[in-house]
């Protein structure tokens, strides 16, 4: 059994070091240590460069024990940064069993609730001396700022066949074996600028912007598809006709075809009604993450499954409507599926684990090492 005292504590521990997104600088030290401390190899990739980064993604290699050289190699990831508001968090753990915050924080459980989990494992391969291939567990930065620390992880370093992002927001025992694809949009109305009191000289580009939001198709698109305005900004003062604003905006899809549409359809809105009323639409279309769906017959797939039933747990594999590091690295040909984590209403003060999430979770980790090496 691993040591649920142990991975409570270590969970405790790291939730309380402060680690937003794009200010890793003061965990992942501390992290590189506990790693190369329980005897992995560790490097580091170059991704710090980026100023929207607070430090390097981490690497960390744990060698096959020595009658396992022909095992499969696999990896773990999980990501050190948390979303806002993460500093100084206090966790509570209530007679429910559950773990929060005080409330006026996250928890970040997502994902310190994986690299809990993932440090733990480690601890019990190495003090039950529990035969295994070699194991990467490869430690990001920047996942909650749209993936970018591991757009940035250099990919040579990564040495497996395939492999499991500890980082969904589904029971333990739950596989996530698909995601969708999200293109990000973004959209500069301008206009012309004059006096509140003699409007006819301008041109406003808020009333551009609403107009083409009225115009277009947002929300549930189909079955597949989804589109939202996330951010709307600009103007300067209630007695100026504004000349500029900026539209944030997103939409995902798990059908290709369905995504291209409503970009297309939302690119052309934008510059349409601004050419309509005499302004102008600047629009700029990137691909925040890709899509993936593997199988539930695939081999990642068969050994999260086959844990999870092991250990009494569901074994249900889900569509999620989100994406992860694995979403990415799945990219670089290594086939990767997402394992739920138990964490709740992530994202929000409300956020909670349990401590049987916590304890199960590890206990697949370990689960799917030792059924790999069996193969």
């Amino acid at each position: 059994m691993i040591n649920s005292q142990r991975l409570l504590e270590t969970f405790l521990e790291l939730v309380k070091i402060n680690s937003e997104t794009g200010h890793e600088e003061v965990i992942q030290p501390i992290l590189k240590k506990k790693f190369e401390a329980l005897g992995l190899h560790v490097a580091e990739d170059r991704a710090s460069e980026k100023s929207w980064l607070g430090a390097n993604n981490l690497i960390c290699t744990l060698p096959a024990t020595s009658d396992n050289q022909d095992v499969a190699k696999i990896y773990f990831t999980s990501h050190m940064d948390t979303v806002v508001p993460g500093l100084n968090i206090q966790p509570q753990i209530n007679d429910d069993g559950y773990i929060y915050s005080d409330g006026t924080t996250i928890l970040g459980a997502d994902d310190k609730a994986g690299l809990a989990a993932i440090i733990e494992t480690i601890q019990y391969l190495n003090d039950n001396k529990i035969p295994h291939g070699q194991i990467q567990f490869i430690i990001t930065v920047g996942e909650e700022s749209g993936l970018k620390g591991v757009k940035e992880l250099d990919k040579s370093l990564i040495d497996a066949e395939f492999g499991y992002a500890v980082d969904a927001s589904q029971p333990v025992g739950t596989t996530v074996v698909g995601a969708p694809t999200q293109m990000v949009i973004n959209s500069t109305i301008l206009g012309k600028t004059a006096h509140a009191s003699t409007p006819s000289e301008g041109i406003s580009a808020i009333n551009i912007a609403a107009k083409a939001i009225s115009r277009m198709k947002l929300g549930q698109i189909d079955q597949y598809t989804t589109a939202n305005i996330g951010k709307f900004h600009g103007g300067s003062a209630t007695n100026i006709v504004a000349d500029e604003v900026v539209l944030e905006a997103e939409a995902r899809s798990h059908n290709d075809q369905s995504i291209e549409q409503q970009v297309a359809h939302m690119k052309e809105i934008f510059e349409s009604t601004a050419q309509e009323f005499g302004g102008e639409a600047k629009v700029i279309i990137e691909k925040s993450y890709p899509g993936f769906k593997l199988n539930d017959e695939d081999k990642v797939t068969q050994y999260a499954i086959n844990s999870a039933k092991e250990l009494g747990l569901t074994g249900d594999t889900v569509i999620a409507g989100g994406g992860s590091d694995g979403s990415i690295i799945n990219t670089f040909g290594i086939p990767t599926v997402i394992l739920g984590v138990g964490y709740e209403h992530i994202h929000t003060t409300s956020e909670r684990i349990s401590i049987k999430s916590l304890n199960d979770l590890a206990t697949q980790i370990v689960k799917i090492i030792e059924l790999v090496a069996k193969s």
